[in-house]
C-alpha cells in the first residue's frame, strides 16, 4: 500500500473508530479489487461503476467474506 493510501486508511480508521490494521489491503486483495474495478468499467461500459462497485463491496464485506462477494460479481450475467 502506498503512502497516500496508508494516510487515507488511517484517516478512515480514525473516523470509523477501528484499528487501522483492520483496513489493511494485502497484495492479493488489491489485485482482486482492481480486477473487479476493471470488469465493472468494461462490462458495464460505464467507468464510474468501478469505484461504486468497490464501495458496494466494502459495505457488503462488513457482513460477508470478500471471496464469495468477488465471485458473485464475476459470475453475474
Amino acid at each position: 500500500m502506498d503512502a497516500w493510501l496508508q494516510q487515507a486508511r488511517d484517516a478512515l480508521a480514525d473516523v470509523a473508530g477501528v484499528d487501522a490494521a483492520r483496513l489493511d489491503l494485502d497484495d492479493e486483495t488489491v489485485r482482486e479489487l482492481l480486477d473487479l474495478a476493471r470488469i465493472a468499467a468494461h462490462d458495464s461500459s460505464e467507468r464510474t461503476n468501478a469505484p461504486l462497485l468497490c464501495f458496494l463491496l466494502g459495505r457488503a464485506s462488513a457482513s460477508a467474506d470478500l471471496a464469495p462477494l468477488l465471485d458473485a460479481v464475476r459470475t453475474m450475467p
